[in-house]
């Protein structure tokens, strides 16, 4: 017998789960994604088709990891981090590397500041 390809990914029934040093006080990886991408893109159907075109996957899949019944794959992970500086911040407080986070911080400023200096420019007659 063999799964079909696009079945879910097998849980556990018996309510274990792996030990993680950097969460035990907190909430679980798939709780802590979800909430990240919620505060990122809401929870509109516009927002979910977003997240679908970003990891390209269905929209029955973003809303499970929305609704925290699963979790990304380390590869939408990986497009999620690219695309959202909330599920960054949130990887790196779970991996327990919060000496990263105002790094990663400061280089989300850099759009910004690049629109107030061509602001300036603008109004002192340079651009």
């Amino acid at each position: 017998m063999s799964f079909p390809k696009n079945d879910r990914k097998v849980r556990s029934k018996t309510g274990k789960t792996f030990h993680v040093e950097s969460v035990v006080d907190g909430p679980s990886f798939i709780d802590a994604i979800a909430a990240a991408m919620l505060v990122e893109w809401g929870q509109a159907p516009s927002a979910l088709k977003e997240i679908g075109r970003i990891t390209h996957t269905n929209e029955r899949t973003v809303r499970n990891w929305v609704d925290g019944r699963n979790g990304p794959s380390g590869e939408n992970l990986v497009a999620l981090m690219r695309h959202s500086d909330e599920v960054l911040t949130t990887v790196l407080d779970l991996s327990g590397r919060h000496d990263l986070v105002p790094a990663s911080s400061i280089m989300s400023l850099r759009p910004a500041l690049v629109r107030a200096v061509n602001a300036i420019d603008r109004c002192h007659g340079r651009g």
